[in-house]
Protein backbone atom coordinates (compact mmCIF):
# COMPACT_ATOMS: atom_id res chain seq x y z
CA UNK A 1 0.00 0.00 0.00
CA UNK A 2 1.49 3.32 -1.04
CA UNK A 3 1.57 6.05 1.57
CA UNK A 4 1.74 9.78 1.13
CA UNK A 5 3.32 12.15 3.62
CA UNK A 6 0.89 13.27 6.28
CA UNK A 7 0.67 16.93 7.32
CA UNK A 8 0.11 16.93 11.04
CA UNK A 9 -2.65 19.24 12.26
CA UNK A 10 -1.88 22.21 14.48
CA UNK A 11 -4.97 21.93 16.67
CA UNK A 12 -4.62 24.05 19.81
CA UNK A 13 -3.98 22.33 23.09
CA UNK A 14 -6.99 22.06 25.35
CA UNK A 15 -7.15 20.35 28.71
CA UNK A 16 -9.86 17.79 29.35
CA UNK A 17 -11.57 20.03 31.88
CA UNK A 18 -11.63 23.01 29.50
CA UNK A 19 -13.06 21.02 26.59
CA UNK A 20 -15.67 19.52 28.93
CA UNK A 21 -16.75 23.03 29.93
CA UNK A 22 -16.97 24.13 26.28
CA UNK A 23 -19.07 21.09 25.37
CA UNK A 24 -21.38 21.66 28.33
CA UNK A 25 -22.03 25.18 27.06
CA UNK A 26 -22.49 24.21 23.40
CA UNK A 27 -24.49 21.04 24.14
CA UNK A 28 -26.79 21.90 27.07
CA UNK A 29 -28.71 18.62 26.76
CA UNK A 30 -25.58 16.53 27.16
CA UNK A 31 -24.57 14.70 30.33
CA UNK A 32 -21.07 15.77 31.40
CA UNK A 33 -18.46 13.34 32.70
CA UNK A 34 -16.49 15.02 35.46
CA UNK A 35 -13.07 13.50 34.92
CA UNK A 36 -13.53 11.19 31.94
CA UNK A 37 -12.80 8.15 34.08
CA UNK A 38 -9.98 5.78 33.19
CA UNK A 39 -8.61 6.07 29.64
CA UNK A 40 -10.84 4.18 27.22
CA UNK A 41 -7.80 2.26 26.00
CA UNK A 42 -7.91 0.31 29.28
CA UNK A 43 -11.45 -0.92 28.69
CA UNK A 44 -11.65 -1.25 24.90
CA UNK A 45 -12.01 -4.86 23.83
CA UNK A 46 -9.22 -6.39 21.75
CA UNK A 47 -11.20 -7.87 18.86
CA UNK A 48 -8.21 -9.16 16.92
CA UNK A 49 -8.28 -12.97 16.98
CA UNK A 50 -5.22 -15.04 17.83
CA UNK A 51 -3.87 -16.55 14.63
CA UNK A 52 -1.13 -18.86 13.35
CA UNK A 53 0.11 -18.09 9.82
CA UNK A 54 2.74 -20.10 8.01
CA UNK A 55 5.35 -17.88 6.35
CA UNK A 56 7.91 -18.43 3.59
CA UNK A 57 11.37 -18.96 5.09
CA UNK A 58 14.09 -17.11 3.14
CA UNK A 59 17.07 -18.18 5.27
CA UNK A 60 17.74 -21.89 4.93
CA UNK A 61 15.16 -24.54 4.24
CA UNK A 62 13.14 -24.47 7.45
CA UNK A 63 12.49 -22.17 10.37
CA UNK A 64 14.81 -23.10 13.24
CA UNK A 65 16.60 -21.48 16.20
CA UNK A 66 19.85 -19.65 15.42
CA UNK A 67 22.27 -18.37 18.03
CA UNK A 68 23.46 -14.74 17.83
CA UNK A 69 27.09 -15.45 18.63
CA UNK A 70 28.69 -12.01 18.38
CA UNK A 71 28.28 -9.73 21.44
CA UNK A 72 25.67 -6.94 21.53
CA UNK A 73 26.74 -3.71 19.83
CA UNK A 74 25.00 -0.33 19.88
CA UNK A 75 23.90 0.52 16.36
CA UNK A 76 20.69 2.53 16.55
CA UNK A 77 20.85 6.27 16.04
CA UNK A 78 17.27 7.00 17.07
CA UNK A 79 13.99 5.57 18.39
CA UNK A 80 10.38 6.21 17.35
CA UNK A 81 7.26 5.58 19.38
CA UNK A 82 3.76 6.96 19.75
CA UNK A 83 0.99 6.90 22.32
CA UNK A 84 -2.67 7.75 22.64
CA UNK A 85 -5.21 8.53 25.33
CA UNK A 86 -8.95 9.11 25.11
CA UNK A 87 -11.73 9.93 27.56
CA UNK A 88 -15.47 10.44 27.29
CA UNK A 89 -16.09 14.18 27.63
CA UNK A 90 -19.88 13.90 27.70
CA UNK A 91 -22.82 11.75 26.65
CA UNK A 92 -25.59 12.99 24.37
CA UNK A 93 -29.17 11.79 24.85
CA UNK A 94 -29.34 8.15 23.83
CA UNK A 95 -25.96 7.38 25.38
CA UNK A 96 -23.92 8.74 22.46
CA UNK A 97 -20.36 9.43 23.71
CA UNK A 98 -18.33 12.44 22.68
CA UNK A 99 -14.71 11.39 23.11
CA UNK A 100 -11.72 13.67 23.61
CA UNK A 101 -8.61 12.00 22.23
CA UNK A 102 -4.93 12.90 22.24
CA UNK A 103 -2.25 11.26 20.11
CA UNK A 104 1.48 11.83 20.17
CA UNK A 105 4.57 10.56 18.39
CA UNK A 106 8.26 11.33 18.78
CA UNK A 107 11.67 10.44 17.39
CA UNK A 108 14.44 10.62 19.96
CA UNK A 109 17.89 11.03 18.42
CA UNK A 110 20.96 9.65 20.23
CA UNK A 111 23.96 11.95 20.38
CA UNK A 112 26.95 11.39 22.62
CA UNK A 113 25.08 8.65 24.50
CA UNK A 114 22.15 10.98 25.31
CA UNK A 115 18.71 11.15 23.71
CA UNK A 116 17.35 14.38 22.22
CA UNK A 117 14.08 15.12 20.43
CA UNK A 118 14.53 15.03 16.65
CA UNK A 119 10.85 15.69 15.90
CA UNK A 120 7.57 15.23 17.74
CA UNK A 121 3.85 15.85 17.22
CA UNK A 122 0.93 16.05 19.65
CA UNK A 123 -2.66 16.34 18.40
CA UNK A 124 -5.98 16.81 20.21
CA UNK A 125 -9.32 15.94 18.62
CA UNK A 126 -12.96 15.24 19.36
CA UNK A 127 -14.45 11.96 18.13
CA UNK A 128 -18.16 11.49 17.52
CA UNK A 129 -20.42 9.34 15.30
CA UNK A 130 -21.76 11.81 12.74
CA UNK A 131 -24.47 9.39 11.60
CA UNK A 132 -25.91 9.37 15.15
CA UNK A 133 -26.10 13.12 15.78
CA UNK A 134 -28.03 15.97 14.23
CA UNK A 135 -26.39 18.51 11.90
CA UNK A 136 -26.81 21.18 14.58
CA UNK A 137 -24.91 19.11 17.16
CA UNK A 138 -22.12 18.40 14.65
CA UNK A 139 -21.91 22.13 13.98
CA UNK A 140 -21.70 22.80 17.70
CA UNK A 141 -18.83 20.32 18.02
CA UNK A 142 -17.02 22.09 15.18
CA UNK A 143 -17.37 25.40 17.04
CA UNK A 144 -15.07 24.16 19.82
CA UNK A 145 -12.11 25.04 17.62
CA UNK A 146 -10.80 21.46 17.83
CA UNK A 147 -10.85 19.13 14.85
CA UNK A 148 -13.79 16.69 14.97
CA UNK A 149 -13.40 13.19 13.51
CA UNK A 150 -16.31 11.02 12.46
CA UNK A 151 -16.35 7.54 14.01
CA UNK A 152 -19.39 6.30 12.07
CA UNK A 153 -17.42 4.60 9.31
CA UNK A 154 -16.26 1.12 10.21
CA UNK A 155 -15.07 -2.00 8.43
CA UNK A 156 -16.97 -4.15 10.94
CA UNK A 157 -20.55 -4.51 9.62
CA UNK A 158 -21.97 -6.27 12.68
CA UNK A 159 -21.13 -3.49 15.15
CA UNK A 160 -24.19 -2.34 17.11
CA UNK A 161 -23.81 1.29 16.13
CA UNK A 162 -26.22 2.58 18.78
CA UNK A 163 -24.73 0.74 21.75
CA UNK A 164 -22.74 3.20 23.91
CA UNK A 165 -19.92 0.72 24.46
CA UNK A 166 -19.65 -0.03 20.74
CA UNK A 167 -19.54 3.69 19.97
CA UNK A 168 -16.77 4.15 22.54
CA UNK A 169 -14.76 1.33 21.00
CA UNK A 170 -15.17 2.82 17.52
CA UNK A 171 -13.78 6.09 18.89
CA UNK A 172 -10.78 4.33 20.46
CA UNK A 173 -10.04 2.58 17.15
CA UNK A 174 -10.15 5.90 15.31
CA UNK A 175 -7.81 7.46 17.87
CA UNK A 176 -5.47 4.49 17.32
CA UNK A 177 -5.59 5.07 13.57
CA UNK A 178 -4.68 8.73 14.05
CA UNK A 179 -1.78 7.71 16.31
CA UNK A 180 -0.51 5.35 13.62
CA UNK A 181 -0.75 8.15 11.04
CA UNK A 182 1.33 10.43 13.29
CA UNK A 183 3.95 7.70 13.79
CA UNK A 184 4.05 6.92 10.08
CA UNK A 185 4.48 10.58 9.20
CA UNK A 186 7.57 10.87 11.42
CA UNK A 187 8.98 7.60 10.05
CA UNK A 188 8.51 8.84 6.47
CA UNK A 189 10.26 12.10 7.30
CA UNK A 190 13.21 10.29 8.90
CA UNK A 191 13.57 7.87 5.97
CA UNK A 192 13.48 10.73 3.46
CA UNK A 193 16.19 12.69 5.31
CA UNK A 194 18.37 10.15 7.12
CA UNK A 195 20.26 6.92 6.50
CA UNK A 196 21.10 6.23 10.15
CA UNK A 197 19.29 3.25 11.74
CA UNK A 198 15.93 4.03 13.36
CA UNK A 199 14.22 1.60 15.76
CA UNK A 200 10.46 1.85 15.33
CA UNK A 201 8.22 0.53 18.07
CA UNK A 202 5.87 -1.49 15.87
CA UNK A 203 5.87 -2.72 12.31
CA UNK A 204 7.27 -1.04 9.21
CA UNK A 205 4.92 -2.48 6.58
CA UNK A 206 2.28 0.28 6.81
CA UNK A 207 4.10 2.53 4.31
CA UNK A 208 6.06 1.36 1.26
CA UNK A 209 8.82 3.96 1.69
CA UNK A 210 9.43 2.90 5.29
CA UNK A 211 9.19 -0.83 4.54
CA UNK A 212 11.82 -0.50 1.78
CA UNK A 213 14.18 1.75 3.76
CA UNK A 214 17.40 0.11 4.95
CA UNK A 215 17.47 2.45 7.95
CA UNK A 216 14.04 1.41 9.34
CA UNK A 217 13.86 -1.50 11.81
CA UNK A 218 10.51 -2.39 13.35
CA UNK A 219 10.17 -4.18 16.68
CA UNK A 220 6.81 -5.84 17.44
CA UNK A 221 6.07 -6.71 21.07
CA UNK A 222 2.56 -8.20 20.75
CA UNK A 223 1.92 -11.57 19.14
CA UNK A 224 -1.80 -11.97 18.43
CA UNK A 225 -0.56 -13.31 15.07
CA UNK A 226 2.31 -15.79 15.10
CA UNK A 227 4.01 -16.48 11.78
CA UNK A 228 4.69 -20.13 12.49
CA UNK A 229 2.86 -23.41 12.99
CA UNK A 230 3.75 -27.01 13.79
CA UNK A 231 7.48 -27.59 14.26
CA UNK A 232 8.19 -23.97 13.34
CA UNK A 233 5.97 -22.76 16.19
CA UNK A 234 7.75 -25.09 18.61
CA UNK A 235 11.06 -23.63 17.47
CA UNK A 236 9.89 -20.03 17.97
CA UNK A 237 8.42 -20.58 21.43
CA UNK A 238 11.51 -22.55 22.45
CA UNK A 239 14.00 -19.79 21.61
CA UNK A 240 16.51 -19.12 24.38
CA UNK A 241 18.09 -15.82 25.36
CA UNK A 242 20.01 -14.24 22.43
CA UNK A 243 18.58 -16.75 19.98
CA UNK A 244 16.64 -15.78 16.88
CA UNK A 245 14.57 -17.69 14.37
CA UNK A 246 15.37 -18.10 10.70
CA UNK A 247 14.32 -15.13 8.58
CA UNK A 248 10.96 -15.36 6.83
CA UNK A 249 8.88 -13.16 4.55
CA UNK A 250 5.72 -11.43 5.79
CA UNK A 251 3.37 -10.61 2.91
CA UNK A 252 -0.11 -9.11 2.76
CA UNK A 253 -2.28 -7.82 -0.09
CA UNK A 254 -2.86 -4.60 1.89
CA UNK A 255 0.64 -3.93 3.22
CA UNK A 256 4.21 -3.91 1.98
CA UNK A 257 6.25 -7.11 2.22
CA UNK A 258 9.00 -7.22 4.86
CA UNK A 259 11.66 -9.64 6.04
CA UNK A 260 11.12 -10.74 9.63
CA UNK A 261 12.40 -12.97 12.41
CA UNK A 262 11.74 -13.68 16.08
CA UNK A 263 14.34 -12.77 18.72
CA UNK A 264 14.46 -13.60 22.43
CA UNK A 265 15.94 -10.62 24.27
CA UNK A 266 15.67 -11.96 27.84
CA UNK A 267 16.02 -15.34 29.55
CA UNK A 268 12.54 -16.97 29.46
CA UNK A 269 13.17 -19.56 32.17
CA UNK A 270 10.38 -19.43 34.75
CA UNK A 271 8.13 -17.33 32.50
CA UNK A 272 5.49 -17.86 29.84
CA UNK A 273 6.52 -18.72 26.24
CA UNK A 274 6.14 -15.10 25.07
CA UNK A 275 8.46 -13.66 27.74
CA UNK A 276 11.11 -11.46 26.16
CA UNK A 277 10.01 -12.50 22.66
CA UNK A 278 9.91 -9.84 19.95
CA UNK A 279 9.50 -9.94 16.19
CA UNK A 280 11.75 -7.79 14.00
CA UNK A 281 10.85 -6.31 10.60
CA UNK A 282 13.35 -4.97 8.05
CA UNK A 283 13.36 -4.26 4.33
CA UNK A 284 13.18 -7.46 2.26
CA UNK A 285 16.36 -8.48 0.46
CA UNK A 286 16.83 -7.51 -3.16
CA UNK A 287 16.28 -10.21 -5.74
CA UNK A 288 19.16 -12.70 -5.71
CA UNK A 289 20.63 -11.47 -2.40
CA UNK A 290 18.97 -13.90 0.04
CA UNK A 291 22.42 -15.09 1.10
CA UNK A 292 22.94 -11.78 2.94
CA UNK A 293 19.70 -11.92 4.88
CA UNK A 294 21.12 -14.02 7.73
CA UNK A 295 24.08 -11.67 8.24
CA UNK A 296 21.69 -8.72 8.30
CA UNK A 297 19.51 -10.45 10.91
CA UNK A 298 22.53 -11.15 13.12
CA UNK A 299 23.73 -7.52 12.97
CA UNK A 300 20.30 -6.03 13.74
CA UNK A 301 19.74 -8.59 16.52
CA UNK A 302 23.01 -7.52 18.14
CA UNK A 303 21.86 -3.89 17.97
CA UNK A 304 18.58 -4.75 19.70
CA UNK A 305 20.24 -6.89 22.38
CA UNK A 306 22.48 -3.92 23.20
CA UNK A 307 19.39 -1.83 24.07
CA UNK A 308 17.82 -4.06 26.75
CA UNK A 309 19.61 -2.17 29.54
CA UNK A 310 18.77 -0.09 31.46
CA UNK A 311 15.66 -2.12 32.22
CA UNK A 312 12.41 -0.34 31.30
CA UNK A 313 10.79 -0.77 34.71
CA UNK A 314 8.20 -0.09 36.05
CA UNK A 315 6.52 -0.60 32.66
CA UNK A 316 4.65 -3.91 32.66
CA UNK A 317 6.03 -4.69 29.17
CA UNK A 318 9.64 -4.25 30.25
CA UNK A 319 10.61 -7.79 29.20
CA UNK A 320 10.02 -6.83 25.53
CA UNK A 321 10.81 -3.11 25.66
CA UNK A 322 14.13 -1.48 24.85
CA UNK A 323 15.06 1.56 26.90
CA UNK A 324 15.00 3.97 23.93
CA UNK A 325 11.29 3.25 23.48
CA UNK A 326 10.72 3.74 27.20
CA UNK A 327 12.44 7.14 26.88
CA UNK A 328 10.07 8.08 24.03
CA UNK A 329 7.07 7.22 26.18
CA UNK A 330 8.38 9.24 29.11
CA UNK A 331 8.88 12.25 26.82
CA UNK A 332 5.36 11.96 25.39
CA UNK A 333 3.86 11.56 28.86
CA UNK A 334 5.46 14.90 29.80
CA UNK A 335 4.18 16.85 26.78
CA UNK A 336 0.71 15.39 26.22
Amino acid sequence: MSAVPITLSSAPHASFSSIARVLARLLPDSQPVDDGGAPLELSAANTQPSRLISATVIEGGALRPRRVFEPPAAGFAAFLDGTQQSHVACYLPGGIPIVYGTVGAVIRDRRNQRLFTWRHAVEHRLYAPRANVSPSIWQSLSETGISVHDTSETDTPDVAKEHPHALRELAVHRVQKDREIAERSLALEWCSREERPLLIDGGTSGADQVARAACAIGVIKSHRTLYASGDALTAVLGLGHAERSSVFLVTSPKRASVASWYLRIRDPRGHDPMWGLIRVEVAPPAAGSDADVGRRADVVSRWILAEVAPVSLPDGRWDKMVYGVRDCEEFLRAVM
